[in-house]
């Protein structure tokens, strides 16, 4: 008889995992994101984790961020699977997803949606391959009110405060401010310029005022007046006046700061820094046109984004012969907890969710524990039954190592009482399954 190969267990480079403490924090961060959404009328959706390549490469993302489906057995000649890929993110799908179900949902169509999603390239520090989103969107046919672009960041701020995370701060801009700024500079591809000052925070004004030079033709004072307009920040309407000083007029800059200044307006509210107008903000995807979003922490900025996203006036449109505007956030929980979990800050919770562990004696009792579990079930209480006959001493172990606060001992025989122990205090008491109460 051969040997058995032995393959040792290594963790995937990029794919995070947790063991069951730490899961089980997690697992109550995703009941409170989920809550705070549900709190403000938003409707869970859930798509596939593939979509057709075409839905995934229309709206400029590379394609080296998408992983490709390949069955391992194909035939040579069957590239039934090569058109689909999995989903880089939850917003291009989600647009397919009311296209193709308009007729069955109603606008403004308020969505949660809290999936995993994937992504091609490099891990490094707050970089995953596989990771958690949790997107909020509302999308409506032709218009959508502004007001919503308020509302998002508010959503966001609850959940994330309730959280307990490290101080962060949400940083908005408006796509409207930056084209109509390029514009009146008589910049001709504004696109290219948001790409590269999208890169500021992550390579710095002199990379960035060397490649709107270089590659993006412009100069040298068009490029020192995109970097001055980058500098601008504040936590309310006085950046319109800020931008208003720099001396360039357009339309669309100007539409741009009304709307960044209605939605610093309804935001005042928060706290004082909570929400910050930054004119760097760009979000470099092209299918953002109006309202743009970015949070970081506030002592670990190049760490990533928290959370992102922003308004797109018609992303659907591919899809549907209707103008479906829309607006949303999404929150990078993955991102946010694993640096939590890497710094300690997240030790972990109970190993398990059972509330109490019945013994189990003998197997001539087994009937007996058995019964005793689905009555406490029945009354809520999550409950399992030791798996074999054993010292009474081994099964209690086995419940403080599973952080099991409650051992249920049926009678041992039928003269003898129910009794339940609590691990916490050490206290044991008489208890009937019908009516006690933990």
């Amino acid at each position: 008889m051969s040997e058995q190969r032995i393959i040792r267990p290594t963790p995937i480079s990029g794919f995070p995992e947790w063991t069951p403490r730490i899961r089980s924090v997690e697992l109550r961060w995703l009941d409170h994101i989920r809550r705070g959404f549900e709190r403000y009328g938003f409707s869970s959706v859930e798509t596939p984790s593939v979509e057709v390549l075409d839905v995934l490469l229309s709206k400029g993302e590379t394609s080296q961020e998408i992983y490709t489906l390949q069955r391992l057995q194909a035939d040579a000649d069957d590239s039934s699977d090569a058109r689909l890929g999995l989903h880089f993110d939850l917003t291009v799908p989600f647009a397919r997803y009311v296209a193709q179900h308009f007729n069955d949902l109603v606008f403004p169509f308020k969505r949660y949606q809290i999936q995993r999603v994937w992504r091609g390239e490099r891990p490094q520090e707050g970089r995953f391959r596989e990771f958690t989103q949790c997107d909020i969107d509302v999308i409506n046919v032709d218009r959508i009110p502004l007001h919503f672009d308020a509302e998002l960041p508010r959503i966001v701020h609850e959940v994330l405060t309730g959280l307990d995370i490290p101080a962060w701060t949400l940083n908005i801009n408006n796509r409207k401010v930056l084209q109509g700024f390029y514009e009146g500079l008589g910049i001709t591809d504004p696109l290219a310029v948001i790409r590269a000052v999208d890169k500021l925070h992550k390579i710095g004004a002199d990379a960035v005022r060397e490649i709107l030079i270089d590659q993006a033709g412009l100069s040298s004072d068009q490029a020192a007046a995109c970097l001055e307009l980058a500098e601008i920040r504040g936590s309310d309407t006085t950046v319109v006046d800020a931008v208003a000083k720099l001396g360039v007029s357009h339309p669309t800059l100007t539409a741009g700061l009304d709307e960044l200044g209605e939605v610093l307006d309804e935001l005042s509210d928060l706290p004082s820094g909570s929400v910050v107008a930054d004119l760097s903000i760009a979000r470099g995807l092209d299918y953002y046109t109006g309202t743009v979003y970015e949070a970081t922490f506030n002592d670990d900025p190049g760490y990533g984004s928290i959370c992102a996203g922003g308004r797109y006036e018609n992303l659907a449109g591919q899809f549907i012969r209707r103008s479906l505007p829309g607006v949303g956030l999404s929150i990078g929980l993955t991102r946010i907890f694993a640096k939590l979990v890497a710094e300690g800050r997240i030790t972990g919770g109970r190993f398990c969710p059972t509330d109490v562990l019945v013994v189990l004696p003998s197997d001539e009792r087994r009937s007996a524990a058995l019964a005793v579990a689905a009555q406490l079930r029945e009354r809520g209480f999550n409950t399992e039954v030791y798996h074999q006959a054993a010292k009474i001493g081994k099964q209690i172990q086995y419940a403080v190592k599973k952080d099991i606060p409650f051992v249920w001992f049926p009678p041992f025989d039928d003269g003898r009482p129910h009794e339940v122990k609590n691990l916490a205090t050490g206290e044991q008491v008489e208890a009937d399954p019908a009516s006690w109460n933990g």
